[in-house]
């Protein structure tokens, strides 16, 4: 049985410093207590100096720093939380005075006093996973850099693609017959396309090692089940899930989707409602991936092969709810478009707002081994 929480521990976390602040249990003002460097041993000998490990709660925000210090702390005996900076209430002074001393200080009142959110710090095996993932998205990211700056070149010099897709077969071809009259120029050129080559590459490579790595991950079954919707590739599915994690932990579907920012925000008083945009609060690379999979609602139902590739194998309830999933999906962006007259981006997000709780119907029909 645990022993209950006397001493509540706040810590600002930084690459050269960790300042310390502690709140006890009651109604006494919390205390700085000091800073100490970045080391394990020095930090457990710094808390041991000013509370009781059994008996004292640490939150630290998330950040750069990741989950390293709670995974150390929690190992040596200490209760140790990483917490949403999103949902830290900052009053008065707070707003436009900030230390790490103040920081540390509003962490441990704000933990005594309960206001604080949790965030579900992820198994390591799952945080492997969403490192090789964000790396293949930022290789996704400097390939479209690349692609762009040779086209801007190339629209410079009067130079621009009239085929209607690039980077095909025919485009590459078209690309291998240009040339310049200058050499300054030409070298531009070829350095390009080199870059363009090399990125694609490394997004190849970083594709396939996730592929792979996918193979012993824990949430296959996961992955391989959301395949099942429409606009859900394997990448689209590794990154939600790697992001996200275990689903389960959201009891009901609009929790996920507050979670992922996108319910409406409203400013409302009295007999006053007012909506505004989207939160857009929570993880970002994984509210991305259900707007873009939103964008294939805008057809009519149909299940197109690859599709009924990527649903070989799996269960008919899920089938069953990709299904219902597109009939839903697609009607709905056909009503706020046409019938309401909302625009496509609107459309859009709303459709991806019911397309995570599909996500988290199929989630549940998933069992995931620990």
């Amino acid at each position: 049985m645990k022993e209950t929480i006397t001493s509540y521990v706040g810590l600002d976390v930084h690459k050269d410093s960790i300042a310390i602040a502690i709140a006890e249990a009651g109604r006494c003002a919390p205390r700085f207590v000091g800073t100490a460097p970045p080391e394990l041993a020095t930090l457990c000998k710094a808390l041991t100096r000013c509370a009781k490990r059994s008996s004292t709660l640490v939150v630290y925000e998330a950040g750069p720093c990741g989950y390293g210090w709670a995974r150390h702390l929690n190992a040596h005996g200490w209760r140790c939380e990483v917490i949403s900076p999103a949902h830290i209430t900052r009053q008065g002074a707070e707003k436009l005075i900030k230390t790490d001393r103040l920081d540390a200080v509003l962490l441990a009142r704000e933990s005594r006093a309960g206001n604080l959110v949790r965030v579900a710090m992820p198994d390591e095996r799952d945080e492997a996973i969403r490192d090789l993932s964000r790396a293949r998205e930022d290789a996704g990211s400097a390939r479209l850099r690349a692609r762009l700056q040779l086209k801007a070149m190339l629209l410079r010099h009067g130079r621009a693609y009239q085929g209607k897709s690039s980077w095909t077969a025919a485009h590459e071809r078209h690309l291998a017959a240009i040339e310049f009259d200058h050499p300054a120029q030409q070298i531009a050129f070829d350095e390009y396309r080199q870059c363009v080559k090399d990125a694609h590459e490394r997004v190849e490579r970083l594709t396939q090692a996730l592929r792979e790595q996918c193979e012993q991950w824990r949430m296959k079954g996961v992955v391989k089940a959301l395949m099942c919707l429409r606009g859900i590739d394997f990448v689209a599915a590794v990154t939600f899930i790697a992001e996200l994690g275990d689903l389960s932990r959201f009891a009901h579907p609009k929790a996920l989707m507050k979670y992922l920012g996108l319910i409406p925000s409203e400013f409302s008083s009295g007999n006053t409602r007012r909506q505004g945009p989207i939160t857009k609060a929570g993880n970002k690379h994984a509210r991305r991936i259900l707007v873009e999979a939103a964008w294939t609602y805008r057809f009519n139902p149909r299940v197109s092969r690859p599709i009924e590739v990527r649903q070989e194998g799996q269960p008919k309830a899920i089938r069953d709810i990709a299904w219902r999933a597109q009939l839903r999906l697609t009607y709905r962006f056909r009503k706020l478009n046409a019938g309401r007259k909302m625009t496509q981006n609107k459309c859009c997000v709303a459709v991806a707002r019911e397309l995570a709780g599909f996500i988290w119907d199929i989630a549940r029909h998933v069992k995931i081994p620990a």
